[in-house]
């Protein structure tokens, strides 16, 4: 009988252990620019468990594509991440967030031009501000290019997923994503300010 208490107490004892290691999943939103060429480098990340691409920052409730693209809204094309901070820590996805956008110009990125192509780090809470904001402070000192940083840091609002053919664009059709990709001059820019560091 002891026994049966003891070892019912143990595991009374290491359930709630268990149960607080298993990490609630987090969000962040990242815009910049095109959504499709913003979800493939956070999509193969190990701890990130969704990428979506969508509209936020603007005024209009559950806009649509055309509504967005043309300029009316508010809202720019952006993607909600969400990872296991167990796995990867939001310090991580801001440093790819970096390396995968042109933060040297406001209202465009490369060959897309408007308020709704901005390049933008929607942060959820103290801590996600925190940290955005360190780490744009540490890229101005160690940055491998003159131009300022310009990139907005803004608290995070409404989150619109954008409509079904727009997720994961770049898994299904993917010699049209190469196409815009290179076409766009994303690529050649990102190499031009990171180098070997330019993400895609």
């Amino acid at each position: 009988m002891k026994r049966i208490i003891t070892l019912a107490l143990v595991f009374i004892a290491v359930l709630p252990i268990g149960t607080a290691r298993a990490a609630a999943p987090e969000k962040a939103i990242f815009a910049g620019g095109c959504f499709w060429c913003m979800e493939a480098p956070f999509d193969k990340l190990p701890g990130v468990t969704s990428v979506t691409p969508g509209y936020t920052g603007g005024h209009t409730i559950n806009p649509t594509y055309q509504e967005v693209s043309a300029g009316d809204t508010g809202h720019a094309e952006a993607i909600l991440v969400e990872y296991d901070p167990a796995i990867i820590s939001y310090s991580t996805l801001l440093s790819v967030y970096w390396h995968n956008i042109d933060p040297t110009v406001k209202g465009r990125q490369f060959c897309d031009v408007g308020h709704q192509y901005r390049a933008a780090i929607f942060y959820h809470g103290e801590e996600q501000h925190r940290l955005a904001l360190q780490s744009k402070a540490a890229l101005e000192k160690s940055k491998p290019f003159r131009e300022d940083i310009v990139t907005e840091i803004t608290p995070a609002t409404g989150f619109y997923p954008a409509e079904e053919y727009h997720q994961h664009y770049y898994k299904k059709n993917p010699l049209r994503y190469s196409y815009y990709r290179g076409g766009c001059g994303r690529d050649k820019r990102l190499k031009e300010l990171w180098g070997k560091e330019a993400s895609h």
